[in-house]
């Protein structure tokens, strides 16, 4: 249910967001200053594991938003051929290979600036990434990628940590 603003209930995305969401949506809580609040920055839901097919649109939405995107940072386990570098409309973007695990990609904006996304894997339901997102972009949450995943039924435990 939503007020006049669109605003949802708490844990919900606002009815134009959910309406929109799909597999290569972005969400983003920015919040510009070195004091931003909650363990993630925003939330990512790519349609598939192929940087080449699916970092070019994050980083246009991204550099929309933050400016120039310096770097991507991302654990190559989990993605198909990882370049050193990608080029996207027209500037060098360099790829960072972190053991960051396949729930997160860490941004870089200049050399100081970064932003951690969780990313919902391709498979997931549409409800179930909408979820994911939703807590991922909470004000303040205190939550992990791969917490926010368990949670909402996406991930499971990695094996000695189940509960």
């Amino acid at each position: 249910m939503s007020d006049d603003t669109g605003a949802a209930l708490p844990g919900l995305l606002p009815d134009r967001f959910r309406q929109a969401a799909k597999p290569g949506t972005v969400l983003l809580r920015l919040e510009t200053t070195r004091s931003r609040e909650g363990v993630l920055d925003g939330a990512w839901w790519p349609r598939s594991r192929d940087v080449d097919a699916e970092l070019p649109g994050l980083v246009r939405a991204l550099t929309e938003h933050l400016g120039p995107v310096a770097s991507v940072g991302l654990d190559t386990e989990a993605w198909d051929d990882v370049p050193a570098r990608l080029v996207v409309d027209g500037r060098s973007v360099r790829i960072d290979r972190y053991p960051v695990g396949d729930d997160t990609v860490i941004v870089t904006r200049d050399d100081r600036d970064h932003f951690s996304l969780l990313v919902v894997p391709p498979r997931a339901s549409r409800e179930a990434a909408l979820a994911a997102m939703a807590r991922a972009v909470e004000a303040g949450g205190t939550d992990s990628a791969r917490q926010i995943l368990v949670t909402t039924g996406i991930g499971s435990e990695p094996p000695g940590e189940e509960s």
